[in-house]
């Protein structure tokens, strides 16, 4: 890969990852659309890990407090109280991950063979791009009252949005943009949607760079140590970044820019396809 190629792919995965525009329709797109070639697992595996790093970071307090007081719901450690707040949401976090693992498991290969090209990336665009406006719109409707706390979120709703988060794996449905429209629908808040869906993406992150780890240790495919330290550099910095202003934007502004970018999007793609 040359420098170019590594600085704008990691920036695309950095600030795409978190934003509810899909970072793999991106990813896929400059080899579609430039002829690129692919840019390999161990580059995968380098911006995972730099997003990883960057939601962790961004949101330590509260993966701090979630870490112990999980520990204590199973009676580990200092705090020994299964009924905390943060005891439940690691729990809801937990639980609303398996979806996403077993559907990953189940589909990889149909996913891989049969759903990576432009045309389903346009389609998945422009479907949940429509969901996510009609989404943002009926929270827009809501008063602050009527809005729901993340703390009465509760199992069911979350494991809803686990499961909307196992159909991102479709390319071009936007792991963020699909569990932030489910949210939403559910009564959450602009901003409490996208801090669940920043917390939920950490386990999901962190399956998804597992497991290409693992293909990249099982492969002889020859690793380019400096792409992966500058991939790694460039997709924490945009993704740390990234996650800092969407948080300020979305309640000013809502999601509509995002979804207005979706439609742009699918209707070029479409245009590249057909013309």
């Amino acid at each position: 890969m040359s420098t170019i190629e590594i600085l704008i792919l990691a920036l695309i995965q950095g600030l795409t990852e978190f934003l509810p525009i899909s970072s793999s329709a991106h990813l896929i797109l400059p080899s579609a659309i430039l002829g690129w070639n692919d840019q390999g697992i161990a580059f995968d595996v380098a911006v995972h890990v730099g997003t990883l790093l960057a939601v962790v970071l961004y949101f330590r307090k509260e993966v701090g407090a979630m870490a112990v007081a999980w520990f204590g719901t199973v009676g580990i450690g200092p705090e020994k109280n299964s009924n905390s707040f943060d005891g439940k949401l690691a729990w809801w976090i937990i639980l609303a991950t398996i979806p996403a693992g077993l559907f990953g498991l189940l589909g990889k290969d149909l996913i891989e063979e049969h759903l990576r090209s432009a045309l389903v990336i346009a389609a998945t665009t422009l479907i949940f791009g429509a969901l996510l406006a009609y989404a943002d719109l009926l929270a827009g409707k809501r008063t602050e009252s009527e809005h729901i706390g993340m703390e009465k979120l509760g199992l069911k709703k979350a494991v809803i949005i686990g499961i909307a988060q196992a159909v991102a794996l479709i390319p071009g449905t936007s792991r963020s943009g699909i569990t932030m429209t489910a949210g939403l629908m559910l009564g959450l808040s602009r901003d409490n949607a996208a801090r669940f869906s920043f917390l939920l993406s950490i386990p999901a992150i962190a399956m998804a760079g597992s497991y290409l780890t693992l293909k990249l240790i099982t492969s002889m495919e020859p690793v380019d140590w400096q792409a992966i330290g500058l991939g790694s550099i460039l997709a924490f910095v945009s993704a740390y970044a990234c996650i800092h202003y969407f948080l300020i934007l979305v309640n000013k502004l809502g999601m509509m820019p995002f979804v207005i970018y979706r439609l742009i999007l699918g209707f070029g793609l479409l245009y590249f396809i057909y013309a």
